[in-house]
């Protein structure tokens, strides 16, 4: 992983993670042991989602950089649909809250998703990759293009 994928990574996790924490203890509060449950099993799913689809597009931009569109829409679709599966299937579930699960999944999502592009506003990252050498070859003179 480049520098700046971790860096955008650390940007994006760890206010999502405390988005997570904010969402456990409303939920200890709200609905007892399992609303807590559903908000932390909610926090891991959406950084589990949202950290690997950023490792596969870092990956996919370093080895194929004019793919990474195309690539960013996949991810990005697959990340919907699995995330719609999974709360398919933990819709009934008895062992949490699936209100508090939704609400601490859509506020951990949207908190990623701002502080992702907070980050990315603010890292340096180059697009033009610098003469091997630094040296500028001397083009023809202004008088031998003349002529």
């Amino acid at each position: 992983m480049q520098s700046n994928d971790a860096r955008i990574l650390r940007g994006a996790a760890i206010p999502s993670a405390g988005a997570g924490l904010v969402g456990v203890i409303v939920g200890a509060v709200v609905s007892g042991g399992e609303g807590a449950l559903g908000a932390g099993l909610a926090t891991v799913v959406v950084l589990a989602f949202f950290g690997v689809g950023l490792h596969v597009l870092g990956r996919i931009g370093r080895q194929w950089p004019e793919l990474l569109l195309g690539a960013g829409f996949l991810v990005y679709t697959t990340q919907v649909i699995a995330m719609f599966l999974v709360m398919r299937l933990l819709r009934d579930a008895a062992f949490m809250d699936g209100r508090v699960f939704g609400f601490t999944a859509l506020a951990c999502l949207l908190v990623w998703l701002a502080a992702q592009a907070w980050t990315h506003t603010r890292i340096r990252t180059p697009y033009v990759e610098p003469a091997g050498t630094g040296e500028v070859s001397p083009g023809p003179s202004a008088a031998e293009s003349r002529a």
